[in-house]
């Protein structure tokens, strides 16, 4: 299961990215927001960061309008690794080299195209186990 949330800057992409994930059969929780109309995006991106932490969702995607403000709030929560990606080197790389469990992204940043690229190279790259990764990782928790 996949945890998704957003605020109004990430509204229009969050729908775009449930389509595509309904599309590929792949569950997903919705945390909100449900409109275009101003909201705070903190609210949002602890929901989806509980919810990962909790282990209710095995990943999480956040999209606020440049994805910076929405990563941080996700990363305030333990054992989660929010990665904001503006390409898909950066998804591929935080999933091998950092495990991240959760990518952020900014609606007004990357198009629909792109971000749903992204999204699948996120959802595809398993973590490498290396051990140097595994390390950097506990002392990342430390």
């Amino acid at each position: 299961m996949i945890a998704i949330g957003c605020d109004h800057g990430g509204f229009e992409l969050k729908q775009e990215i449930m389509k595509h994930l309904q599309d590929r059969n792949l569950e997903y929780k919705d945390f909100g927001c449900y409109s275009t109309d101003s909201v705070d995006y903190p609210e949002y991106g602890k929901a989806v960061a509980n919810a990962v932490a909790a282990g209710e969702c095995e990943r999480g995607i956040l999209i606020c309008g440049t994805g910076i403000g929405i990563s941080i709030t996700a990363n305030k929560v333990k054992g989660i690794r929010a990665a904001l990606c503006t390409d898909c080197f950066m998804a591929e790389a935080t999933r091998l080299h950092n495990d991240a469990n959760i990518l952020a992204l900014g609606g007004r940043v990357v198009g629909a195209g792109l971000a749903l690229k992204i999204v699948d190279t996120f959802l595809d790259t398993e973590f490498s186990n290396d051990e140097r990764h595994i390390r950097r990782i506990a002392q990342i928790e430390d």
